[in-house]
């Protein structure tokens, strides 16, 4: 299931970076922010842009599904995506799109 809860995402980072051994500034420096922005989104007080996301997961080696996905057995299928845009605007469907492309491309 997708985590939308800024809260749990700075939990689910804190973790990350604690088992890996690395400090705060060691992981704001690797993903080009301050001190204070970094230890601001551990603590679930920041809601970070997409770049943001992929560059802090780039300096911790994980991907997105890392922090933006809980272990909850759901079952999505093509149709499940259909069914979730098909009352949205052509607008907001171009967005969708866009950030599942962006979601994608970084799991390679």
């Amino acid at each position: 299931m997708l985590v939308f809860d800024l809260y749990t995402i700075g939990a689910k980072l804190y973790e990350i970076r604690r088992r890996k051994g690395l400090t705060q500034a060691e992981v704001a420096e690797k993903a080009e922010l301050s001190d204070r922005t970094y230890a601001d989104i551990e603590r679930g007080h920041v809601n970070m842009r997409v770049e943001t996301l992929l560059k802090i997961c780039s300096a911790l080696n994980i991907t997105p599904n890392n922090i933006l996905v809980t272990d909850d057995n759901i079952e999505i299928t093509e149709q499940t995506l259909i069914d979730i845009l098909k009352d949205r605007s052509n607008n907001e469907k171009e967005t969708a799109l866009r950030l599942l492309n962006v979601y994608v491309n970084s799991l390679k």
